[in-house]
């Protein structure tokens, strides 16, 4: 039987955070678990700034993000994008992106989502989104993000 909506079958989470078990681990469950209820097999990975990242090409959509410390993201999914083959095994990846802050959204969306883009080439972005801490911890928020992914999925 084929399906007429394309749906994605495999979805990765990378990402980082610095606290195990903190608010970003917690809200990276919750969007795995969301991804899951969808229909998808869902993994997830912490990223090493100098890990290999060959196995990305297995996957149909990345969900990447991580907190923002000291006006940056976080370092070792920074340091993934410019430092190993993350970069590489990303291009014409189907993505979606997040940062988890503190600061006012529309400076999140200046600041800290282009210091991800500008190490993806040609990817598809399908949603780009800025938590709050609050929003992190609301799991209607997690569900809202993986309704947005799903249908720019099927739309692409």
């Amino acid at each position: 039987m084929t399906r007429n909506i394309a749906r994605p079958t495999k979805a990765i989470i990378l990402y980082d955070s610095k606290s195990s078990g903190g608010s970003t681990d917690r809200f990276i469950d919750a969007v795995g678990k969301n991804l899951a209820e969808s229909g998808l097999y869902v993994e997830k990975a912490r990223c090493k700034e100098n890990g290999d990242f060959s196995f990305v090409e297995e996957f149909d959509l990345v969900v990447m993000g991580a907190p923002i410390y000291y006006l940056l993201v976080s370092s070792q999914l920074f340091g993934a994008l410019s430092r190993s083959n993350l970069k590489q095994m990303l291009k014409g990846k189907k993505i979606a992106l997040f940062v988890a802050c503190g600061s006012p959204e529309p400076m999140a969306h200046l600041l800290y989502l282009p210091q991800l883009k500008m190490n993806l080439e040609n990817p598809v972005i399908l949603a780009e989104r800025v938590f709050s801490t609050d929003q992190l911890n609301d799991p209607a928020a997690a569900a809202d993000f993986v309704g947005q992914i799903i249908a720019a999925y099927e739309r692409t």
